[in-house]
Formats: structure tokens, sequence, C-alpha cells
């Protein structure tokens, strides 16, 4: 199992699914946080769910609650967060919506992860994927000041940063369930 705590990213404002994605049920749990929880924590020593609200949940996690709670859905004020609760130099990130990634994709991330890089992040034909991957401490002044100047755009600051991109061939893993029909075409891939 890998030391590096795990977050996984269920403060999203869902707003092309229509409904809290987090909240959908996904492989036989009541909820994709849970079965994403389940799954992560086979591979991770410690998880934890980065989100809005712990009382949408009704079950029993580490939670990390968003400090700064008001218009804010994107993952930034999550990240400026995470980084002062933990004690940890790095985390791994997987969005709450992305099931499909693996311990293969994991650990291909893992093993090319290096202290002298800013994020190690998966990064496919159809591009960067900023919520799967390893961010390191280095980075967290750079996230205090994106939410300070109301700058979300993660793959600008990646893109800005010293960051190892790992490449995959297949697309898959990384399916977003963004959307109805994303959520559907992932119920019968299941």
């Amino acid at each position: 199992m890998l030391d590096i705590p795990c977050v996984i990213f269920a403060g999203g404002k869902s707003s092309r699914m229509g409904e809290d994605k987090a909240l959908l049920p996904f492989s036989g749990f009541t909820t994709l946080t849970e079965f994403q929880l389940s799954h992560l924590s086979k591979i991770f020593k410690t998880v934890y769910i980065s989100c809005k609200d712990k009382n949408k949940f009704d079950f029993e996690a580490n939670f990390i609650e968003d400090l700064q709670t008001d218009s804010v859905f994107a993952p930034t004020a999550g990240f400026v967060t995470i980084f002062q609760e933990l004690q940890d130099e790095s985390f791994f990130a997987l969005s709450v919506d992305s099931p499909f990634v693996s311990e293969t994709e994991i650990l291909k991330i893992a093993e090319q992860d290096f202290t002298h890089v800013d994020a190690t992040i998966a990064r496919t034909k159809s591009g960067i994927q900023p919520m799967c991957g390893i961010y390191h401490r280095s980075l967290e002044s750079k996230f205090i000041h994106m939410l300070k100047n109301n700058n979300h755009k993660l793959g600008f600051l990646l893109k800005n940063s010293n960051t190892a991109f790992i490449d995959f061939e297949d697309e898959e893993p990384f399916l977003n369930l963004n959307t109805p029909d994303e959520y559907q075409q992932a119920l019968g891939i299941i």
C-alpha cells in the first residue's frame, strides 16, 4: 500500500450532471464517493475526502471540509485547505468522478514522482488530467494566490510549474462522469 495520502475531491458543483455526482449510486455502493473510498483504501494507507460539507454523506470517513466554502466550487479551495490540514509534503489527488482510475495508473504516477517536481500528473492524448496526480507542498503558495485572485485554472498552474507529465495511451481509465450520459456510460462499463 502507498504511504502517500490520497484525497478524493468531492466538493464540486456538478452543474452539468444536474445533481450532486458525489452522491450518485455506483457499483453496488450507495454513493460514488463510497465506491471511490472503498476502491482507493485498497491502494493507499490513508484516504481523505475533500468536500464543502461532510454532512451530505451518511458514512464515516476522514473528511477535510473546505475552509472557504462560499461560492468557490473549483478544487482550488480544497487544495488550500488540504495543505493547511495535512502535514505531508505531498498527496495524491483524484476527482470523485473518475471511478476507473485503477491501481495500474496510480502506481505508474507514484513510481515517476520525485521530490524535485511540484506535481506529477496524468496526461492522455486528449490532454492533461489535473485531478489525477500528485501535488507537492511547493505549490501551496501558488494555490493561495490563485484562490485570492479567483483564478481556478489548474492546467495553467501545472503548465507554469515544474510538473512531470506521465503519458497514458488508454483514455478509458480517465473517463469523467460529468453528464447524465457519461454516468449512464459508466454504469454500462461496471
